[in-house]
This record gives structure tokens, sequence and C-alpha cells, in this order.
């Protein structure tokens, strides 16, 4: 069963960046959709951003221009590349597959 391992969250001011990656292991990774979702105190987790094994990707309007979801499946490795970042970019951030959550990897942006 694959196993979702989150990395790369923090405490970042406003207008600076962070890059979550995700590590994927015991499973057909390239062979899935992957995606980050995430849940912010007192309100419910939302889509953030996907990217099917052929690289075509979605985003949360309020975050695109600014956030970029990447994968190398060589690495079973999903990415999420967070730029210009805002106080209400802060979120618990979880990676997702089909079949599986990871944990979550907290970000906070200060103002």
């Amino acid at each position: 069963q694959v196993q979702l391992v989150e990395s790369g969250g923090g405490l970042v001011q406003a207008g600076g960046s962070l890059r979550l990656s995700c590590a994927a292991e015991g499973g057909i990774f390239s062979f899935v959709a992957m995606g980050w979702y995430r849940q912010a105190p007192g309100k419910q987790r939302e889509l953030v951003a996907t990217i099917t094994r052929g690289g075509t990707t979605t985003y949360l309007n309020s975050v695109k221009g600014r956030f970029t979801i990447s994968r190398d499946n060589a690495k079973n490795t999903v990415y999420l590349q967070m730029n210009s970042l805002k106080p209400e970019d802060t979120a618990v951030y979880y990676c997702w597959s089909p079949t599986n959550w990871g944990r979550g990897t907290q970000v906070t942006v200060s103002s």
C-alpha cells in the first residue's frame, strides 16, 4: 500500500516561498493522479492543486499564478512550489492520492 510522506513546511514571511515535497512509498506512483489539499483552522479541507500522470494540472483559483504542482515519477515524488505566500495560505497541507492521504505538513505565513 502506498504511503505518502510530506516535507517542506514551515514558517515564512508574507511574500516568501516554500516548496513542499510528497514522497510516495510502496505503490505504482506513476500511474495515478496526485494532489495537494489544505485545511486552515476552523475551515473545511480544500483542494489546492492536482496533477495527472501525464502532467495536466489544475489549481484553486486563489493560488493560480503563485503555486506550481509538479511530479518526478522516477523519484516517486510530487512537489508544490509556493511563491508570493500570503497569510491566508496558512494551513496544514496534505498530499493526496486516490487511495491515500499524507499526515500533513504545517505552513504558516506571517504578515
